[in-house]
Order: C-alpha cells, then structure tokens, then sequence
C-alpha cells in the first residue's frame, strides 16, 4: 500500500511541476512578445494616405512625433524632431528589430532630395578608444545597410561628431543619430 501512495505522490509532483513549466514558459513568450511590440512601436511613425491628386497619383502624408521612452540596457530604436536615433546593447553594433521603418524614413528623405548626415556616439563608462572605435562601427553599420538598401554613397555622410561621449545615461549615450539635411 505504501508502494502506491508513493507512485501516487510522484506522479502528482511531476503534473504539478509540468504545469508550472507549461505556465512559466507561457508567461514568457508573452513577455518577449510585448518587449518586441513596443520596439517596434516606438520607430513607426503614423503615415496618413490621402484622396489620389489629379493625375492618379496618392499623396502620402508622414507625421512625426517626439516620443519620450524609457531606453532599455538594449538595443531600440526612437525619432525625436526628424532625428532617427539608433541605441545599441552595451559592446554590440547590432541594429534594434524595428530598425526597417526608421530605415525607411531615412530612405524617403534620401530620395527627396536630402542627405543622411550619420554619426556615432558611445557612454562613458570603460576604455574611452575602445568606445570611440565602436561608436564608429555603429555608424558605419548604419551606413552600410542604407547602402545596402540602394541609398547612393554620396548621399551618406559620415561625421565624428567633436564629443563623441553622448548625453543622457549609458544607454541613450550608446546610439547613432542620422540627421537630414538639405
């Protein structure tokens, strides 16, 4: 009799402890789920398409707002005033998910006329070349997938910036602005 009650008790333990995998693995797809909805979120700007204009063709409005995020020790991606702002993960060069429609604004800039000034930053803390050396990395990140995605050279233009340490805390310091100009 004892034999069973402990089969019992085992068999119980392990569906208990089953379902708690089951729910904690649960909780944390929704959690990964809604990181990666708010990343995102925060680089798509509202575009408003309107009535065609004569000769067939549809205008699109872009409205831009400045948005104020708390910046995650990660990468993410934020435009503030027409200035695409890349942050990066402390020591990494990897774009943010999302980085496709912040890309696509620069792009459209491009394309009316105006050219992507691109430049890097990095935080404070560690060896200050080291940092220099990855703020320009992440620039000519950004650089290299706007070529990559047809924007002509001559239309980015890469410049250090004279204090290359960025404001804010550690991770808005980590970050490559673009910045259009005319």
């Amino acid at each position: 009799m004892n034999n069973d009650d402990s089969q019992q008790n085992f068999a119980l333990g392990f569906l208990v402890a089953l379902i708690a995998l089951v729910i904690m693995f649960v909780i944390g797809v929704a959690f990964w789920h809604k990181g990666l909805g708010a990343t995102a979120a925060q680089a798509k700007p509202a575009v408003a398409a309107s009535a065609p204009a004569p000769g067939g063709a549809v205008q699109v409005t872009e409205v831009t707002e400045t948005v104020t995020v708390v910046i995650p020790d990660g990468a993410s991606i934020r435009v503030v005033g027409g200035v695409v702002n890349f942050y990066f993960a402390t020591g990494s060069a990897d774009l943010a998910p999302g980085a496709a429609e912040a890309l696509a604004l620069v792009i459209k800039g491009v394309e009316g006329g105006r050219k992507a000034v691109v430049s890097g930053f990095h935080d404070t803390t560690g060896d200050a070349a080291v940092n220099e050396e990855l703020a320009k990395k992440r620039a000519q990140m950004v650089r290299e997938v706007l070529a990559g995605l047809g924007v002509p050279a001559e239309k980015i233009d890469l410049q250090k910036p004279a204090v290359t340490a960025g404001s804010g805390n550690n991770a808005e310091a980590r970050r490559v602005e673009v910045r259009l100009v005319d």
